[in-house]
């Protein structure tokens, strides 16, 4: 007998001891809000876990037993519990961490869950964003045409956004605000995960490479006043967040097909998960179409790989991948008169775009304590842009003669390191940020002809694109060195305001060298000059900008703000010479300065109202612009680019969001919101040398920009119409209404419409929707050269469907 009780023992025992569970809840902070990816380390076993977005965590199954566990995140005191597993699955394990002292964070409002749209908050990772204007748009719940990007359903929320859609696709993203031009974001500082993603950040700032939506988790937006930590330019900082592996599971694979009207096809692939301590993600993106013109076809290749290696408690490193490559067929522009006769007409059969672009980034991620943190990136690009075809305007046939090859090609590196530290004085959480950045890029632009096929044939006559040539029209080297220091400090004067000064300091060097051909015909077309002009230019400068950022408390769900903040922004490489008949630039054009200013309040009201709304204005003192001359000896026009005059713009950007369905205290399965994003813009030349600019409109400034819209939600199942009107806006400094090359002109007020359905069953998802469905005639942009020259019209009424599956 005693035998057999000590046997059941030992069995009982070792099943007991066999037996494995785990534990699952929520990160908390003392007013039970969620904190977001907190560390989790369970000593015993040397094992970390995060917890997600939403705060939520859930472990792998452990033995049954005690184990010490660590709760760590940024800005919060350190945790440490005791915690049983006795059980298969312990739920509800929630978890409050303490805010350092007082929490900088306080003037956080919104909940994600709320809204698709939020501020960013007081610090964000390694950012200060105190008493700026900053908006974020989450995409996961965003309704929408995203396999072509479609920017004005993605950016709904962001008032006073111009934007621009160059193609049909939606390969280049054209967004301007503030009067500033819309071309590839040239006027934003435009990053993903924190590091630059343009051609050259400082002689060529454009954006020909822009993450697929579906791979975007969040697209950060700070105005005017980014210019202290992310570089002086006027339009402010994009920064898109690419999403990061599932942390909850070793694999999730994401797969979604879109097919859409005049042969739309993308397929969008993407894998990631969490491995012990490694996090990864990656996804391919294949499309292909030919839009609604004739001589527009496209096919793009876009893939991204990610990979970070929590290596300890405190510390990280990622490093990230980038390539995409495509190649467009261009249908050319438009007249006003071919316009308003026919849109879909194509005079152009032989001009192609071909980009290739290659992006890689280290980052380096050290908390030395709760309270202390170093953020370190380094990152280079190797891209290259091609344009072929021929440029002459729109209103002349094309002669079927050799074709003009712009070339393109970059190289850089660049570093920037953040330092930001948290501590107390009186009582109060001060919050010290400084940081560095060094940047070296070369740029090589060659013009020459090409061919006279049809085909996309990116080659130089005789492949020789030395100046020497006959064939080549100029060749420059564009090198380029950048070194920055900047530092932000927000004071927290009582409980309810803080100051947020800072200041910047530039050191620029840029230089060209190269050549230009000059050549003049005679009346019978034949070349009786021709010569060679030598370039050297160099041109080094250093400066300081200064800026102020103030916040106060009105209550705990409601902000006032303001800030001020100088801005530069240096000649382009582009604008030192490039041989176009539609355009001709000043060569003595000089740098542009000026300064930012906000003033506003914005908040939430019990998670019903989501607001923001502010006044701006903006200063500009040389500013960059276009007039219209006449050759004095072939007397057709073309533009001149030039330093026009001083500018000011101001006005007001709102948006307001409200999710009528949380005006009723009771869950229910149905949900209803709206939102209305509107923004009024005056924008003047104040003072010029030439009599014709001053008091004229400032080109590219519609006065309304209005964004409207509702979303019906039913379980699984939701609808969302959207409304859309800008204002006619000119696009020169003379404010020339028509011209018959069509080049410069207004363009005309406009409306759209687009519908979006969205169905979730299970692991499968549908998307559907029309956009443009009014069918309405438009077009946002007149091209100088490429893709045009001439009107660029946008997309008639158009259908997609997307089938979506998560494993």
């Amino acid at each position: 007998m005693r035998i057999s009780i000590t046997i059941l023992l030992v069995f009982i025992s070792s099943y007991y001891l066999s037996q494995k569970g785990k534990i699952s809840g929520y990160t908390l902070d003392s007013n039970n809000e969620i904190i977001p990816n907190v560390t989790i380390y369970f000593d015993s076993i040397d094992k970390i876990i995060y917890s997600n977005n939403e705060g939520f965590y859930s472990s792998p199954k452990f033995e049954f037993g005690d184990y010490k566990v660590h709760f760590h995140s940024f800005g919060y005191q350190k945790k440490i519990y005791t915690i049983s597993i006795d059980s298969t699955h312990k739920k509800n394990q929630n978890i409050i961490l303490k805010e350092l002292s007082y929490n900088l964070e306080e003037y956080e409002f919104l909940e994600e869950k709320e809204f698709n749209i939020r501020k960013l908050r007081a610090i964000e990772g390694v950012m200060i964003t105190q008493g700026k204007k900053t908006e974020a748009i989450e995409l996961e719940n965003v309704d929408g045409n995203k396999a072509v990007n479609l920017s004005r359903q993605i950016y709904a929320k962001i008032p006073g956004l111009n934007i621009w859609e160059s193609d049909g696709a939606g390969i280049q993203l054209g967004l301007g605000g503030r009067g500033l031009n819309p071309s590839r974001n040239s006027n934003f500082n435009t990053r993903q995960n924190g590091y630059d993603i343009s051609a050259d950040a400082l002689g060529y700032p454009e954006s020909y490479y822009s993450p697929p939506s579906e791979a975007i988790k969040e697209i950060q937006f700070i105005r005017g006043a980014a210019s202290l930590q992310f570089g002086p330019q006027f339009g402010g900082l994009i920064n898109f967040k690419l999403k990061d592996g599932n942390a909850q599971k070793k694999l999730e694979t994401i797969l979604r097909h879109t097919t859409g009207s005049f042969g739309l096809n993308n397929t969008f692939l993407s894998i990631g998960g969490n491995i012990n301590k490694w996090n990864y993600y990656c996804y391919g993106n294949y499309k292909f179409g030919n839009e609604w013109r004739e001589n527009s076809e496209f096919d793009l290749k876009n893939a991204y790989f990610k990979a970070t290696n929590k290596f300890s408690e405190m510390g990280s490193l990622s490093i990230e991948f980038t390539k995409m490559n495509y190649l467009a067929q261009q249908p050319g522009g438009l007249t006003d008169q071919q316009f308003d006769i026919n849109p879909d007409t194509s005079f152009r059969t032989r001009n192609w775009f071909k980009v290739d672009w290659n992006l890689a980034a280290i980052d380096f991620n050290y908390e030395l304590s709760s309270s202390t943190k170093i953020n370190s990136r380094t990152f280079g690009l190797l891209a290259s842009r091609e344009s072929l075809g021929y440029l002459d305007q729109i209103n002349r046939a094309d002669p079927m003669q050799e074709r003009n090859l712009i070339s393109g090609n970059f190289k850089n590196i660049g570093n920037e390191t953040r330092f930001i530290h948290l501590y107390e004085k009186r009582n109060l959480p001060w919050a010290f940020l400084i940081g560095s950045r060094i940047y070296k890029g070369n740029s090589i632009g060659v013009q020459g002809e090409a061919s006279n096929g049809n085909d996309a044939n990116f080659e130089f006559i005789n492949s020789q694109n030395n100046i020497s040539s006959d064939f080549i029209e100029s060749n420059y080297n564009f090198p380029s060195i950048n070194f920055s220091l900047f530092s932000e400090h927000i004071f927290n004067l009582n409980q309810k305001l803080s100051i947020t000064p800072g200041i910047r300091y530039e050191y620029i060097n840029t230089s060209a060298n190269g050549g230009y051909r000059i050549e003049y015909p005679d009346l019978a077309g034949n070349i009786i000059f021709d010569t060679v002009i030598n370039i050297e230019r160099y041109n080094v400068r250093d400066f300081l900008l200064i800026g102020i950022g103030l916040n106060h408390k009105i209550s705990s769900a409601i902000e006032a703000y303001g800030n001020f903040s100088e801005n530069y922004r240096s000649v382009n490489f582009a604008d030192m010479q490039i041989r176009n008949p539609n355009f001709k630039i000043d060569p003595i054009l000089k740098d542009e300065r000026g300064f930012n200013s906000d003033l506003g309040v914005r908040g939430k009201i019990k998670n019903i109202i989501y607001f923001d709304a502010s006044l701006y204005y903006l200063y500009y003192n040389n500013r960059i612009g276009t007039t219209l001359q006449t050759d004095t000896t072939l007397f057709n026009t073309y533009q001149f680019r030039t330093n026009i005059s001083k500018s000011r713009t101001l006005g007001l950007e709102a948006v307001v969001d409200i999710n009528w369905t949380n005006l009723f205290e009771k869950e229910t399965k149905y949900n209803f919101s709206s939102f209305l994003n509107f923004a009024h813009n005056n924008a003047k030349y104040t003072s010029s040398d030439e009599p014709a600019f001053y008091g004229k409109n400032v080109e590219m400034v519609p006065k309304i920009i209005l964004k409207t819209g509702c979303n019906l939600s039913i379980k699984d199942f939701s609808i969302s119409y959207q409304y859309s009107y800008n204002h006619g806006q000119f696009t020169d400094a003379t404010n020339a209404i028509f011209q018959t090359n069509a080049v410069v002109g207004m363009i005309p007020s406009y409306s759209i419409m687009d519908l979006s359905v969205k169905y979730q069953y299970k692991k499968f998802q549908i998307e559907t929707g029309i956009n443009n469905l009014t069918n309405e005639k438009y077009f946002t942009r007149r091209a100088v050269g490429y893709p045009g020259p001439g009107i660029i019209p946008s997309m008639p009424r158009n259908l997609y469907f997307c089938l979506q599956i998560i494993i």
